[in-house]
């Protein structure tokens, strides 16, 4: 078994309750570990054959680009696509943080974590 991470995928969107949130967005910083069999690709040296980071980039960014109110649901939207889409993950954990969230204080930020597994 091995470990996949990206970390700190920055990304501008525009999830949240309030209206204002829908119109002026905000940043956005996603963490993503996936777990899974990497022996064969470490011995073949071949793309094909591994957990494409590529990929789990692309899914975190089309994710993060549909609005919803909830980081819940974004986090969701994310480990439900990772699981689909590429066989070779087990284990998928991801961390949604929303940076200088509207909530009447001086907070960096705040952060869902969620994980799946096959």
């Amino acid at each position: 078994m091995g470990n996949i991470k990206l970390k700190n995928i920055k990304v501008f969107a525009y999830h949240g309750c309030l209206d204002e949130e829908g119109k002026i967005g905000s940043d956005y910083r996603v963490n993503l570990k996936v777990k899974g069999d990497l022996s064969h690709s470490a011995k073949t040296d071949a793309l094909a054959d591994t957990i494409d980071y590529v990929h789990l980039n692309k899914i975190v960014k089309e994710e993060m680009a549909i609005r919803s109110k909830l980081l819940e649901a974004v986090a969701e939207r994310i480990l439900k696509r990772v699981l689909d889409e590429i066989i070779l993950v087990q284990k998928v954990k991801v961390e949604v943080s929303k940076i200088n969230p509207p909530i009447g204080g001086n907070v960096a930020m705040v952060s869902v974590i969620r994980s799946k597994s096959r």
